[in-house]
């Protein structure tokens, strides 16, 4: 998962200098991560149902292969749009989402009584990546461009995936049969007290909401920082520093998760986002952006996972891969339309001021569908954790 997360994280550091290099907007240049997470959502889907029904092992292959490609395809791009389509079809689709959905619903069907931590060790991979590859990348910038250290990475992050994935051929054992409560078959049934696809289709929209608020600083981050006058490397390090704080985040939720489940987890966490970007709005110094930058990464890096702990306790087993992906799918458009609109709104008012506001909007849409679906839960009597016990 980190090998795979590289193409998130790398887009926000390079472009800067893809913007000068092509002669583009800010708008234009965040085109390529608009439709990677497009494309890594798409492929969620796609390759979580390949995983469901092959294991996990061939979505990995097909991925090696594929971000070797793109980044390949992209070190050689003529223009924004060649650029941006290596981003999204071969990075973005078969590369990208590739290491996400199949990885983490795989990781929920080999746990049971420590699945959160599970889910949240295994999805701090993508975090990882966050850390290791924006500073790596920048470096190798500076040295020798951005085409060469993109087919750099490439060559790498292909050939060390595929020999990963001969390693995952072994399949998850199957659920065994377990007596269970008759809140557990309710829970399995009918979802948040709603039919099974009304109940993903809240979850779907509940993570584009709270993914638009955070693409806002995971994407333009290192480009706030160099209209600051701070630099694009101080930039990068406030992505990275934001990224290993969302590492402990996972950590800490996955925890948390155990123990009063996905929902309560997932909506405190959405408070907390909230408050951590509208801290961007009066503070611009250095010292204090690097300081919010890992409050942000610190209460927002639970967020998306515990979609994936919510769905296994809501439904049933053999939908891990396809109803993650689902969810898991319109995160990544959330994060595609943050990233887009934060440069739209750039471009449009000369600063990321109403950017901020814009992405606390779509938080408060998040935290509020979040609500409703407690209040059902508690409202029904439900368990925590849904079916997690069947």
């Amino acid at each position: 998962m980190t090998l795979g997360a590289g193409g998130m994280y790398v887009v926000p550091v390079v472009l800067p200098a893809v913007q000068a290099d092509f002669g583009i907007t800010r708008a234009d240049a965040s085109l390529p991560y608009t439709l990677l997470m497009v494309g890594f959502g798409a492929g969620c889907i796609v390759l979580g149902k390949m995983a469901d029904r092959f294991g996990v092992m061939v979505p990995l292959l097909i991925g090696g292969v594929a971000l070797a490609a793109g980044y390949a395809l992209a070190s050689v791009s003529s223009n924004i749009l060649l650029f941006a389509l290596a981003h999204g079809l071969l990075i973005g689709f078969l590369g990208c989402a590739s290491t996400f959905v199949p990885l983490i619903a795989d990781t929920s069907l080999w746990f049971l009584k420590r699945r959160g931590i599970a889910v949240a060790v295994a999805s701090s991979g993508n975090y990882l990546g966050g850390v290791i590859w924006p500073p790596i990348l920048q470096y190798y910038i500076e040295t020798i461009g951005w085409r060469q250290s993109y087919l750099l990475l490439g060559l790498f992050s292909g050939l060390v995936m595929v020999l990963l994935a001969l390693l995952m051929k072994r399949r998850p054992p199957l659920p065994a049969p377990a007596p269970v409560v008759k809140g557990d078959v309710v829970a399995a049934a009918l979802p948040f007290g709603m039919s099974p696809n009304r109940a993903t289709a809240m979850l779907c929209i509940a993570g584009v909401g709270c993914c638009v608020a955070m693409a806002m600083p995971q994407v333009h981050i290192v480009a706030y920082c160099g209209d600051l006058g701070y630099g694009a490397a101080r930039g990068a390090e406030m992505l990275s520093l934001m990224l290993a704080f969302g590492i402990a985040s996972r950590l800490i939720c996955g925890a948390i998760s155990d123990r009063i489940g996905g929902l309560r987890t997932i909506l405190m966490t959405s408070a907390l986002q909230a408050l951590a970007l509208l801290l961007f709005l009066p503070f611009d110094g250095l010292a204090s952006l690097y300081v919010i930058s890992a409050l942000f990464g610190m209460f927002q890096g639970g967020l998306v996972p515990a979609y994936a702990i919510i769905v296994r306790e809501y439904f049933p087993p053999s939908e891990a891969g396809a109803r993650v992906g689902m969810v898991m799918t319109f995160t990544m458009v959330g994060m595609a339309l943050g990233g887009w609109m934060s440069g739209k709104i750039f471009d449009l008012t000369g600063s990321y001021q109403a950017a901020f506001l814009n992405g606390f909007a779509f938080n408060l849409v998040n935290f509020v569908i979040l609500l409703i679906l407690l209040m059902r839960v508690r409202r029904r009597g439900d368990p925590l954790r849904g079916i997690a016990t069947a």
